[in-house]
This record gives structure tokens, sequence and C-alpha cells, in this order.
């Protein structure tokens, strides 16, 4: 199965993998060389292809022996970011064309990488596959390439936060930060795992996942899950009789249910349990709350006709309101 990490399980077995030999120099022959058609050449780029094509990966990163082509590949499918990500394509030297690799973890000072044609010093042009790590905020560092993998992409770049198939780990995270594997033929956009490893398919209200870093699901808690509970409750979806609270309860979970319902999700994808697509969702639409004052003469249906929003909605984020149809002026009300 593809998937990050798979790719990079291909390419970390070849490390210590080193060209040919012969009249005192290193020469360029290589086996990945040799499968791309191009043997004897500068061959960083033929071996992440290859990583690539060996671990079933070879549709979401291109086959390519000049750096730049690589680079251009990713930026014409909206696949490029300054930050590095799990599994990402490393990019080196001016315009991406001096070298390449696989980044494999990152923290916010530096990235871990595997790099064919490469050696301790980390050369361009070196002799073999190395495990290198190398500063994160080097200009030597051009880009990152970031494959559209089946499981989602573990990425640093705070502009993807929310994007369909990606998970957010902010300036730390290495491969047991990749979401376990799931359907890659009907993968759902938003779906994310948890570092425990739960899968979308299952279904499972009892696991937790980690979104831009916090914790959602039975045994989170923070002021986020109170502000997740509100926006619900805005939503119209509110299923407390109490609360929301910090403290993740089986409210929580229907409420979120409710949600997915409401956006049309069903199956594992309404579960209870957000996934980044619809929390990045819920929290467009409904992160702000709108309010109105109370004047005389109102209801909660006048309002709801003025507002034109259904009045089941306005009643639901309003569960303060015992009477719909006695309200008082000067009180306010939240618009769903």
């Amino acid at each position: 199965m593809a998937g990050a990490r798979e790719f990079i399980g291909v390419a970390r077995e070849e490390i210590g993998y080193q060209e040919g030999f012969s009249d005192g120099h290193w020469d360029n022959d290589n086996k990945f060389g040799r499968w791309y058609g191009m043997n004897e050449e500068a061959w960083c780029g033929m071996f992440v292809s290859w990583a690539a094509d060996r671990s079933g990966n070879g549709d979401i990163v291109p086959r390519y022996a000049w750096c730049p082509a690589g680079v251009e590949w990713f930026q014409d499918r909206g696949r490029w970011s300054a930050y590095p990500a799990v599994g990402s394509v490393v990019f080196f030297g001016p315009g991406g064309g001096s070298h390449t690799g696989i980044c494999i973890a990152y923290t916010d000072d530096e990235i871990t990488t595997i790099e064919g044609n490469t050696n301790d010093s980390g050369s361009a042009e070196g002799d073999g596959v190395y495990l290198k790590t190398r500063p994160r905020k080097s200009s030597y560092i051009y880009g990152y390439g970031i494959p559209d993998f089946p499981e989602g992409a573990v990425v640093a770049d705070p502009d993807w936060r929310g994007r369909p198939g990606v998970v957010h780990f902010g300036e730390q995270a290495d491969e047991s930060d990749i979401p376990a594997g799931g359907d890659t033929s009907s993968r759902p956009a938003d779906r994310e795992e948890n570092r425990d490893g739960g899968t979308p398919e299952s279904g499972d209200s009892s696991r937790q996942v980690v979104i831009d870093g916090l914790a959602y699901g039975p045994g989170s808690s923070g002021d986020h899950i109170t502000r997740l509970g509100e926006t619900l409750v805005r939503a119209g979806c509110g299923a407390y009789k109490e609360g929301p609270g910090p403290e993740w309860t089986e409210a929580d979970t229907e409420s979120m249910r409710r949600y997915q319902q409401k956006i049309g999700d069903t199956g594992a994808d309404a579960d209870g349990i957000p996934g980044p697509r619809q929390l990045a969702r819920l929290t467009a639409e409904y992160g702000r709350a709108r309010t109105v004052t109370v004047r005389e003469g109102d209801t909660l249906s006048s309002i709801a006709a003025a507002n034109d929003v259904p009045l089941s909605e306005l009643t639901a984020a309003n569960p303060q309101i015992g009477d719909p149809d006695t309200i008082t002026p000067g009180e306010t009300v939240t618009l769903p």
C-alpha cells in the first residue's frame, strides 16, 4: 500500500548504499540511475523517484532527474510549501536546482532527511545514500514538495490548516505522527487519526484525534473543547443539557455527530469525532457568534424570519431561552 511510511521505509532501507568506485574515484554508477535509464549522472532526483516508485507512490511524486523539473511538478499541482512535511521532497539551492532528498522529520531548528548522491558533508555530488540532519532555516533549502499521501500529510505550514488531506503538527513532527492508512480509493478528505493510530473506517467514537496540536474526543479537555461546544451550539447542533464545558462528554460527541450529518457526512465520517476539514468548516461558518438584541414585540420566530435562519436552529443556538415566544427586550439572541 502506498503512503508516507512506505515512501520513507523504502528510502531508509537504502541508507549506506554507495555508487560504483573505479579508477580511484566514485563514478556515479548506481542502481537508481540504471532503473531511471540515465546512469552515471547525478542521481539524487533519480533516488527519490525510485523510492516513490518502489513504495507505490509514483503517481504522487514525480519521476525526475533534473531537480527544477521536480519543483515545477509540485508547484503546478499546488503541493508546494516553504515549510517541511513528513515524507515531503525537499529541494536545495537556487530554484531548487542543486540537490534533493526526502524529509522524514522536522523540529523548529532542524530537518532530518534521506538523500542520495551525497556524503557526510552534505555534498550534492557525493557517493551514496545518507541519513542527514540539516538546519531547517538554512537559505540552502529552497522548499518542499508535499505528496498527496492517501493517509494525509503531516505538515508544518500554518496556511495548510484545514486543507483536505492534511494533518497539521506545527513546529515538530516525525514518522510517529503519520496517520494510520485507510482506503486509498475512497479516502475522506478530512479524516485524521491520532498518534495512537485509530482508523477512519472504524467509526470508533471512543477514539481521540489531534488537530493542530489539540486533542479532541473522549478523555480530551481544555478551553478549546468549550469553544468547540459553543460553536456547535451556534451551528444549531448542540445536544447539551449542561455546558458546554472543558471536559469532552457524550454530549460533545453527539453534538459533533449532528454537525457532521448536517453537512452531509455519513458513516465513519459522522462518528462524532471531528476531522480537520470538518473542524475548519465549522469554525469558518460558526466560530464567531452573531447576535441580535431583542426589541419590543420580537419573538424567536420573527428574529429567525428576519435573519433568514431556520427557527429550529435559532432555538437550538439559544438553549437559555425556555419559551421561544417569550423573550425580553434588551436580551441577546445568538444567531446560528
